[in-house]
C-alpha cells in the first residue's frame, strides 16, 4: 500500500486484485513517431515529434502538426476498446499534440482539455458510450471527448459560425449525454439520469465528471446530498487540478477554489495518516452479499482522506463512497479504479478523487500564470497568442478602472465575484484593494445575499456577475435584495450577444428580468464614457438596488473622463444624439451605436432620423418617449436582449397613456425568440436581425420604401 501523500498507485504485492491483465507491449527504450517531410526541403521538415522516453511520452512542439499513426485510426470509442495500456499511453500523447495544434489555429479552451487526456481515454475505453452516459460539467474541458467521438475532422471550426460548440451539445452528437456551459450542473443531471435508468430497469452507467472549482457551488452539494439519500448507482469524478473555471482572478498568478472544500482535498493529498479499512462498506454488504463485501473492501484500500472523530470522509458523511485520490495522468491507475468500480455489484453512488494538472504536456500552458485555459491563436513552440491590437480598452477594463477611481474616493466600495475576477476584471481591483475584494467561489446566489448582507451595514458592495451567471442567483436578487431595497449594484457583463461562446453565456435576458422588479434601477451604457458614468450613478444611488448592463468587447473609441472617473447621470434621463423627422429610433445600450450607423446610411436615401439614447429603463424617461412619439410618425426601440425588455416597458407606458390610441406607429427590435448559436459577433447580430443594415431596413419598410433597402448590404 502506498504511503498517504502520493496519489493512489496500485501495489501488486499487496492489492493481488488490481494486477493488471491488460497486455504489455514490448516496446524499445526509445520509440519514436515521426512525420514524413514528403516532398519538402529539410529546413522544411516537421520538426515536431511525439517520442516514448523512460519517464513517458514527450512531445516536441518546435515544429508543425505531428504524425498521429494511432489516433488516425480511431474515429469512435469503440475503436480504442481492444487497445493495451502502452498503446492507449500513446494515444494519449498523440491526442495532447492534436489538441495543442487544433486549438493554435482556432483558439478555445485549452488547459482544461489537455488536463482530462488520460481521463477522457479511460473512460471512453472502459466504459461503453453512448449507452453509459457521461456528463463533463462546464464542457470547456470536452475537446478530447469530441475529437475520440466522431468529431476530429470538424475540430477545425470550433466556436465558429455554423461550427461545432465549445461545450458539450445534445443536438450535436449522441455522446453528449447533457449540455453544458455554466458550472456545477453534472451531479444534478447524472442523477436524474440514474433514477431514470432505474425506473426504466437499465443496466447502463452514469458518470458525471467535475472539476474542484465547480464543486464550491452550492447545486453541487444539494446534488450529493440527494443522491447519498437516494442511493442510486452511479460515478462522480471529482477532477481536482487546484483551478478555478477561470484562473485568472488574480494578477499575480492563478487562483485556488475558494473556501472549505479546498482545504479538504488538500488535508485528503497530504495527510500522512493511513484509512483504515472499513469492515463494511457504507452499510451495503447485508444488501450485497459476501463477494461484493470482498471487492468493497479491497476497493476501500484505495479510499483515503480526512479523518475525523467518527473516520468518515466529508463525501461519506453526504453518501458517498469516496476512492482516491488518483493520479489523474496514470491511464493504467485510471484503468484499474474505473474496471473495479464498473464491476462492483450495487456500489451505490462512488466519488472518485483523481489529481489532474491543467496544461499538463504542453510547457507554455505549464507555466503560463492562467495556464492558457481561455486562447486566441498562438504559436506552438513558445505559446505566444496572436492577439489583435485595439487602440480601445475592454468594456470589462473600462469598468474596473472606473470602479477602482470610485472606491480611491469612498472607503465603503468593495467588490464581490463568483470566481471570475479576470472575466469581471475584478483582478484589478483586487490589486488595489485586496481587502475590500471578495471572490465567493462559483458561487452565485451567495454572492448576491452576502452583497445584500453588506449593504444592511452600510457598505455600498458591487456584485460584478456575468448576465447569464447571474440568472442562476435570481431568487437572491429578488428576495434578499429588491424586496428589501437594499443598495446593491449589479455589475452585469457579457451583456447581449457574446460571440464564440454561444447560447450558455449569451446575455440575453437580463433587460427583463430586472427591469421587472418594483425597486431596480436599471441602466445600460451606449458606450464606454456612458458606462463610467453608470458606474458613478450606482455609487450614488444608497437608496435601492440598481444595476447596469455592458457588453463584451472593446469600446468604441469616444472621449472619456479623465482617470476613468464618471460623473452622476440624473436618474431616468436620457438623451438625444441625433436630431430628425418622421422617424426616431430610441436604443438602449450598446445597441445605439448600430442606430447611429442605420442613421448615417439612411441619410443616402435623404432620410434624416432621429436617435436617442435610452440609458434607463427603469425608470424610463417617460419625457423624452413622450417628445419622441409626438413629434414623430415613426417610433422604433432597439436592444440586444430578450423579449419582454426594454420595448415592452416603452410600449405599456405609451398604451397607459394613450399614446398608441393615434397616428404613432410603434416598432420593437428585439433578439428573435429562440437561441442564437455560436459564431463571429457580426454573424451572430446578423442572424439576430440586429446589424445597423437591418434597422436602416426597418425604418425604410416603414416609410413604404422596403425596396430600397436592398441596396443595403
Amino acid at each position: 500500500m502506498a504511503v498517504l501523500g502520493s496519489l493512489v498507485r496500485p501495489n501488486q504485492s499487496t492489492l493481488p486484485f488490481l494486477k493488471s491483465k491488460r497486455p504489455k507491449l514490448c516496446c524499445r527504450k526509445h520509440f519514436c513517431v515521426k512525420a514524413s517531410a514528403g516532398n519538402l526541403g529539410d529546413d522544411q521538415e516537421r520538426k515536431m515529434r511525439i517520442r516514448k522516453e523512460n519517464d513517458g511520452w514527450k512531445i516536441d512542439f518546435s515544429g508543425q502538426k505531428p504524425a498521429t499513426p494511432l489516433l488516425d485510426t480511431i474515429n469512435y470509442p469503440v475503436h480504442m476498446k481492444n487497445l493495451s495500456t502502452k498503446e492507449l499511453e500513446q494515444l494519449a500523447a498523440e491526442l495532447r499534440a492534436d489538441i495543442v495544434h487544433t486549438v493554435s489555429e482556432t483558439g478555445g479552451h485549452l488547459s482544461s482539455s489537455l488536463g482530462v487526456v488520460e481521463l477522457t481515454i479511460a473512460l471512453h475505453h472502459v466504459f461503453d458510450t453512448p449507452e453509459d452516459k457521461i456528463i463533463w460539467d462546464v464542457g470547456h474541458q470536452a475537446y478530447p471527448h469530441k475529437i475520440l467521438t466522431g468529431r476530429r475532422s470538424r475540430m477545425h471550426t470550433i466556436r465558429k459560425t455554423s461550427g461545432l460548440a465549445g461545450f458539450p451539445k445534445r443536438d450535436e452528437s449522441v455522446y453528449d449525454a447533457f449540455g453544458a456551459g455554466h458550472s456545477s450542473t453534472s451531479i444534478s443531471a447524472g442523477l436524474g439520469m440514474a433514477v431514470a435508468r432505474d425506473i426504466l430497469k437499465k443496466k447502463n452507467n452514469v458518470i458525471s465528471v467535475i472539476g474542484d472549482g465547480a464543486m464550491t457551488a452550492g447545486l453541487a452539494y444539494e446534488a450529493m446530498n440527494n443522491a447519498g439519500f437516494l442511493d442510486s448507482n452511479m460515478i462522480v469524478i471529482l477532477n481536482d487540478n487546484k483551478q478555478v473555471s477561470l484562473p485568472t482572478a488574480t494578477l499575480d498568478g492563478p487562483a485556488t477554489p475558494v473556501g472549505a472544500l479546498s482545504r479538504v482535498l488538500t488535508k485528503i493529498q497530504t495527510s500522512t495518516n493511513f484509512r483504515k479499512l472499513r469492515e463494511t462498506a457504507k452499510g451495503l454488504t447485508k444488501q450485497m452479499g459476501g463477494q461484493a463485501h470482498e471487492i468493497a473492501a479491497k476497493v476501500d484500500e484505495y479510499a483515503r482522506g480526512m479523518i475525523s472523530a467518527s473516520g468518515s470522509t466529508l463525501f461519506e458523511e453526504l453518501g458517498l463512497y469516496y476512492i482516491g485520490p488518483v493520479d489523474g495522468h496514470s491511464i493504467e491507475d485510471l484503468l484499474t479504479v474505473f474496471e473495479k468500480v464498473k464491476a462492483m455489484p450495487a456500489p451505490g453512488p462512488v466519488l472518485i478523487h483523481i489529481v489532474t494538472e491543467k496544461g499538463k504536456g504542453y510547457p507554455p500552458a505549464e507555466a503560463a500564470a492562467d495556464k492558457m485555459h481561455g486562447v486566441v491563436r498562438f504559436d506552438t513552440k513558445t505559446g505566444k497568442q496572436f492577439k489583435s491590437k485595439s487602440s480601445t480598452l475592454s468594456y470589462t477594463q473600462y469598468f474596473a478602472e472606473s470602479l477602482i477611481q470610485e472606491a480611491e474616493a469612498d472607503d465603503k466600495i468593495v467588490a464581490i465575484h463568483a470566481a471570475m475576477g479576470g472575466g469581471t476584471g475584478l483582478n484589478f481591483f483586487q490589486k488595489r484593494f485586496p481587502d475590500r475584494c471578495f471572490d465567493v467561489g462559483i458561487a452565485e446566489q451567495h454572492a448576491v445575499t452576502f452583497a445584500a448582507g453588506l449593504a444592511t451595514e452600510g457598505l455600498k458592495p458591487f456584485c460584478a456577475i456575468y448576465s447569464s451567471f447571474l440568472q442562476r442567483g435570481y431568487d437572491q436578487v429578488v428576495h434578499d435584495v429588491d424586496l428589501q431595497r437594499l443598495p446593491v449594484r449589479f455589475a452585469m457583463d457579457r451583456a447581449g450577444l457574446v460571440g464564440a461562446d454561444g447560447p450558455t453565456h449569451c446575455g440575453a435576458f437580463d433587460i427583463t428580468y430586472m427591469a421587472c422588479l418594483p425597486n431596480m434601477v436599471v441602466m445600460a451604457p451606449s458606450d464606454e464614457a456612458e458606462l463610467m458614468h453608470m458606474v458613478a450613478t450606482a455609487a450614488a444611488i444608497d437608496d435601492r438596488p440598481s444595476c447596469f448592463r455592458f457588453p463584451r468587447g472593446n469600446g468604441t473609441g469616444v472621449a472619456f473622463p479623465t482617470i476613468y472617473k464618471g460623473t452622476p447621470l440624473e436618474i431616468g434621463r436620457g438623451r438625444v444624439i441625433l436630431e430628425g423627422n418622421r422617424v426616431a429610433i430610441l436604443g438602449y445600450g450598446t445597441i445605439v451605436q448600430q442606430c447611429i450607423e442605420a442613421a448615417h446610411m439612411l441619410r443616402s436615401q435623404d432620410i434624416y432620423v432621429t436617435v436617442a439614447d435610452a440609458r434607463f429603463c427603469k425608470p424610463l424617461d417617460r419625457d423624452l418617449i413622450k417628445q419622441l412619439a409626438n413629434e414623430h410618425e415613426i417610433l422604433i426601440t432597439a436592444e440586444e436582449g430578450s423579449i419582454g425588455g426594454f420595448g415592452s416597458h416603452v410600449s405599456h407606458f405609451l398604451s397607459l397613456t394613450g399614446i398608441l390610441d393615434g397616428s404613432l406607429k410603434l416598432r420593437a427590435m428585439v433578439l428573435p425568440d429562440r437561441y442564437i448559436d455560436h459564431g463571429s459577433p457580426q454573424d451572430q447580430k446578423e442572424e439576430a436581425g440586429l446589424s445597423s443594415r437591418h434597422i436602416s431596413a426597418t425604418v425604410l419598410s416603414m416609410l413604404g420604401r422596403p425596396k430600397e433597402a436592398l441596396q443595403f448590404k
